[in-house]
């Protein structure tokens, strides 16, 4: 990529190798038929944007990401700069969720909203830092927006449900609610798209940790309950066991 194949240029047209900066290639062949057909409509700048986002989560976040967010970035940003040159802002319902939930993502989003300031003296709010991370999330684990949302449900729900339950505000910087958190983003992808929940072969060691922690496991018998009455499911008693083990770390960090 230098200023871009589509400038000044016609296909067929010999390519001077020695200015070009970046190749993408992008091996699924729908995607690189979106892609081919999108970048005759996009700026090559807001094209760069996106590839250096994308080079930023690489590199120095370390994700690894399916090549769909080649075409849902730059497709992304190309109508947020559009939208915002008129004058129309958009508020993100999940953005506190989003930084809790979803940091590392967030953090690219926050450099995002950098380059944009940067390169283009457009100034977005929050909101759009949030957006941007969403794409990164569905990038990372194959799902769409509203696979995101609804385990963004799980986890905010679950959370609640432990406040709820104990009285007491949780150290959201701890190792234990990080734990936590990534426990039922796994959760969540267990109930919705692998279908295949832990077994109750444990059946055992559930039952001991039923007798030996009842608060922390009645607490996770309802979030259990809160799943399986909105999304339709069933939550095995492993499942739950795991998610009471939790419940009694993040509940007695502060005790601890």
């Amino acid at each position: 990529m230098g200023r871009g194949l589509g400038f000044k240029a016609k296909t067929g047209d010999d390519i001077d190798e020695s200015r070009v900066q970046k190749v993408f290639c992008i091996e699924n062949s729908a995607l690189s038929r979106q892609f081919q057909e999108m970048i005759s409509n996009i700026p090559m700048e807001h094209m760069q944007i996106s590839a250096d986002i994308i080079s930023y989560a690489k590199n120095e976040c370390g994700m690894e990401l399916n090549q769909s967010i080649y075409v849902a970035l730059t497709d992304h940003i190309n109508f947020a700069i559009e939208r915002y040159r008129n004058g129309i802002a958009l508020s993100n319902a999940i953005l506190w969720e989003i930084r809790q939930f979803y940091r590392r993502e967030y953090l690219v989003g926050e450099y995002a909203l950098r380059l944009f300031a940067e390169r283009l003296d457009i100034h977005f709010p929050e909101d759009e830092a949030g957006f941007i991370a969403l794409h990164f999330v569905n990038a990372e684990y194959n799902t769409d927006i509203h696979d995101t949302y609804m385990i963004t449900d799980v986890i905010q729900k679950g959370i609640e449900i432990v406040k709820a339950e104990y009285q007491k505000a949780l150290d959201e910087k701890s190792m234990h609610y990080e734990r936590f958190v990534a426990h039922l983003k796994f959760f969540a992808r267990r109930i919705f798209f692998s279908k295949e929940m832990l077994s109750d072969e444990e059946q055992e060691f559930s039952d001991l940790i039923e007798l030996k922690y009842p608060r922390e496991y009645a607490c996770a018998r309802k979030i259990a309950d809160y799943i399986e009455a909105q999304y339709d499911c069933t939550v095995t008693k492993e499942e739950i066991m795991y998610l009471a083990i939790h419940i009694r770390r993040i509940t007695t960090d502060s005790d601890e």
